[in-house]
């Protein structure tokens, strides 16, 4: 690709879907449409970071889209696996302390930034291949990962603060279900509850005061709300997924059948 995807993130706006399944098709599609990145979940799918991983972010890579992949947690080997795959980046759940956070950059960053392994016969070393240098890789991965935590917990917003000021944030993905389920919350992609809203808005402020961006779902995938969510200050849209794409299919050739009585 021609750019980073912090490159694409400098510019504005960036646009990205949910990624559930195995397949490389729908990763494949959303390339040619121009989307900035696909977001590969590993933590709630029969994804590991495996064969199937590689060949989706191959396929990222064929197709000139940005891969995050959300990790199982903050695990050293996943996040230093999914990142030697090639991997744009890496998003993290359930991150709700600032030793969480230090934990994260510790893995995803070679000294001095952090402490990840290294080893140059993987992708992101272009295996070792003509005029590799050991110290030009190590800066350009230090600045090429995008590192996401997730706020999606009433704990991460008892110690923003602390957690925004670990070194090495990019962006911070909003998670409005999870953070709606750990306050017994009934859950609303649209943002509807007062407290959610909120929190998204403190989010966006305390992130914004230190250069970080905001991700955020954008549900509906519309017009009207991505308009609504980057008036809020929301920097990266994810613009639904493979799985809800399928569902609105399968719910277009539902009502056809309805209309024709069948």
């Amino acid at each position: 690709m021609n750019d980073t995807l912090k490159q694409r993130m400098a510019r504005g706006t960036t646009y990205g879907m949910n990624i559930y399944g195995t397949a490389s098709m729908p990763i494949e599609v959303a390339g040619n449409w121009g989307l900035d990145f696909v977001f590969i979940d590993a933590e709630h799918t029969s994804l590991g970071i495996d064969r199937d991983m590689e060949k989706l972010i191959l396929a990222a890579h064929y197709a000139k889209i940005h891969s995050l992949v959300r990790v199982r947690g903050t695990l050293d080997w996943d996040i230093r696996k999914a990142l030697e795959m090639g991997a744009s980046g890496v998003i993290i759940p359930q991150v709700h302390n600032a030793e969480q956070m230090r934990s994260i950059i510790r893995s995803s960053k070679f000294p001095p930034m952090g402490r990840r392994g290294g080893d140059s016969s993987v992708r992101s070393a272009q295996y070792a291949g003509p005029n590799f240098d050991w110290s030009t890789y190590i800066q350009t991965e230090n600045e090429r990962t995008v590192i996401v935590p997730m706020a999606e917990s009433y704990e991460f917003f008892n110690n923003i603060d602390a957690i925004l000021d670990v070194e090495g944030i990019d962006a911070v993905h909003f998670g409005p279900a999870d953070y709606s389920l750990s306050r017994q919350l009934p859950v609303d992609y649209r943002l509807g509850n007062p407290e959610v809203r909120e929190r998204l808005e403190l989010l966006i402020e305390k992130c914004h005061a230190r250069g970080i961006q905001v991700m955020v779902p954008c549900f509906p995938a519309d017009s009207e709300t991505a308009i609504r969510l980057i008036e809020m200050g929301s920097d990266m849209l994810l613009m639904g997924s493979d799985l809800s794409w399928l569902n609105q299919a399968g719910q277009r050739i539902s009502t056809v059948r309805q209309e024709i009585g069948q």
